[in-house]
This record gives structure tokens, sequence and C-alpha cells, in this order.
């Protein structure tokens, strides 16, 4: 394809977790002809890789907030005075446990901000990522039109913003409702797991999950879901305006692997050589009851330990991953969902079908490669 029948995509978080692998895609497979990474923090301290040097370069680089209309300007202007074809948002809020108002600034109100501005520009595809959080919890994997229940205030805000965007005329919006993601550099609920365990190799205990072995946790590695986000930008622009009667258009994006808990306690214990059990369901419900307490607990000894492991191995710039516990993860619900309908229409699937004990190493290294790794 010629570049100049390429598109030009503007990425929102463009240096977070999702937003760099989304930019190492688009470069590595040569699929743009102008890219354009917008986040509040600045390259040199965004803890990138070597392998995302030139995907994420600074004269792709732009430093604003794009939640506030007064940067927007430079956001979306463009040297040519021609549009961008794609935006993919990446960014928002993604720590759990913070106040209402902070999710409604940074993932709401980004949210909002971006569609006016893309709808009174006339861009032909808006996409963002979402949580598969927003679901009610059932037996069975959740589809798209399923009852939505969202399980903490970060969901709650994602589904907020998306019904907001449905009022604004002309918006041509498509959101992927994404499980736990993983993969290389991930800093998120998975790396927690991780470095869990380091800290109870070295304290010589068996690590205890909450729950049972049949929790589901369902998984998405973070270059498929890269690979999505692209593809449903490609798929939504060759939409043009849709009936939204049925409401704002979203698809599920999973892996094929129905990952619950067991896998991921056969992973760290394959790595780790230790023992995971779980703690079943009566004590869990005990916990339950005293969940602060018990997150409490954990977290004194674990980051105790932590810190003590980083010390001992000369660790001065640990980066973003801890052993730290959030009791907004904590939960005994299954997080499932139904991904066909993405793949049927769209034609996507994922090229990391299963979570296991390599995904873990994969993790692993990378915290080595980047020095945080005890």
């Amino acid at each position: 394809m010629a570049e100049s029948s390429k598109p030009a995509v503007l990425i929102i978080g463009g240096l977070g977790f999702i937003g760099r692998h989304l930019a190492l895609y688009i470069h590595q497979n040569n699929l743009a002809s102008e890219v354009r990474l917008v986040d509040k923090v600045l390259p040199q301290l965004a803890r990138l890789a070597p392998e995302f040097d030139e995907a994420c370069s600074k004269d792709k680089f732009v430093q604003a907030d794009a939640s506030r209309e007064q940067h927007s300007p430079r956001i979306f202007d463009r040297a040519n005075g021609e549009q961008f074809d794609y935006v993919i948002n990446c960014g928002g809020e993604t720590r759990h446990s913070q106040p209402d108002d902070v999710y409604e600034l940074r993932s709401c109100g980004l949210t909002v901000a971006l569609g006016k501005e893309i709808a009174r520009r006339g861009i032909s595809a808006f996409v963002e990522t979402s949580t598969a959080h927003v679901y009610k919890s059932g037996s069975t994997p959740r589809k798209e039109n399923d009852k939505m229940q969202p399980w903490n205030k970060l969901a709650k805000w994602k589904l907020k913003a998306a019904e907001e965007l449905d009022r604004i005329p002309d918006l041509q919006y498509c959101a992927l409702r994404l499980p736990h993601v993983y993969g290389p550099y991930d800093p998120g609920y998975f790396a927690t797991g991780i470095c869990l365990s380091r800290v109870y190799v070295d304290l010589e205990r068996d690590l205890e999950l909450l729950y049972t072995k049949d929790v589901k946790i369902n998984t998405l590695h973070v270059q498929d879901a890269a690979s999505a986000l692209w593809r449903a930008a490609e798929w939504r622009a060759g939409q043009g305006k849709i009936d939204n009667k049925d409401g704002f258009v979203a698809f599920n994006v999973v892996d094929h692997n129905n990952t619950q808990q067991e896998h991921v306690a056969k992973g760290l214990s394959e790595v780790f050589n230790l023992k995971v059990t779980f703690i079943g369901s009566l004590v869990s419900q005990f916990a339950k009851m005293n969940l602060d307490d018990v997150v409490e607990d954990m977290n004194e000894v674990s980051l105790q330990t932590w810190a003590e492991l980083l010390e001992k191995h000369n660790i001065d710039r640990p980066g973003p991953i801890s052993p730290f516990l959030e009791r907004d993860i904590l939960k005994d619900q299954d997080m499932s969902i139904d991904g066909s309908l993405f793949e049927s229409t769209t034609g996507w699937k994922p090229s990391h079908e299963r979570f296991d004990a390599d995904s873990i190493r994969e993790m692993v290294d990378s915290y080595k490669r980047m020095g945080w790794w005890p």
C-alpha cells in the first residue's frame, strides 16, 4: 500500500501499557502514514524499553491532557491541514480504588471531550479501550447485550462515558471491552501476582489465594489487544454511520483460554517452584467480611519483604511493579466474556490463545531486562 493511502493515526494514552504496544504494532507492520502519540507523561519518564524507541520516538510525541478542550488544537491539528483517520483512546485512569471524581475527570471526562472533538472534525473512526468488568457476573460467558452491573468505580465511569458518547450526533465510535490484559512490561493485575510469588519464595511459604480454583479471570495478551484495536479502527471506519438504536457499538475481545484462577496458579507454581493453593469458599467468605484487614495484613508483609529484596539486589529504580494488593481486584465473581461477535464481525483472531507458565516467564523476563526484578 502506498504511504499516502495509509491512515493517519492518533493514539491517546500512547505511552501507557496498551498504547505503547499499539504504537509498536503499527510501526512493525508499517500500517500508518503518520502516527501521533499523546500522553501527559514525557517519554523519558515513561520507562520505555529499547524496542519502543522508534515506535514511540520524540518526533511522534505530543505532551498534552486530552480531557482539556484548550489542548485540542495541538493534539488534533496536522501540518498538512488534514484530519486524522483513526483516533484510538488507550488513556484514562487505570488505578483502582480511586475516588469517583478522579474517574469522572480522567476517564469519563477524557472520553467525552475526545468524542465531541472527533465528531466536530468528522473523523471516521473513534475506538477506545474499555473493560469487561461492566457486566453482571454469571456462570456463562457474558455477551455484549447482557445485563450491565459494573464491578467497581473504574468500570462504572467507563460505561458512563460510552453512554454519554451515544448522545453525540455523527460520532463513529466503537468500544472494546477487554479482560485482564497481560504481556511484556505489564504493570497491572498479573504483575501483582508475580511479585507476590517472588515474595513468598523468599519467605519460604505457600502462596494462598482467595476463593476457589474455578473462579474465571479471562485474559488477553497485550499484543492481541493492540491488533484488535487496529482491526476495530479499520472496521469502524469502513462502516460509516451506524443506526445506534440498540446503543453504542461495543465488542468483547478475549483469548480462547477461558482463563481461571487454576491456570494462573499452575503457571506460578511451575515458574517459581512454589506451592499455590486456594483457601476455598468457606474461609474466603470469612475473609471477605474482613477484607480490609486481610489486604492490610498481606500488604504489610509483602511490601516489607519486597523492599528488602530490592535493597538486597541493589535495585534503586524498581519500576511500576510491586506486590501491593488493591481491594478492588479481589473478587469472587467470574470475569468471563464471549468474544465471538468481534471475531465473526471483523475476522480478527488472537495470536496468543492460552495463558500459561510461558506467559508468566515472558513477563518476568521483561522485568529483568528493565532492571526491575530482584
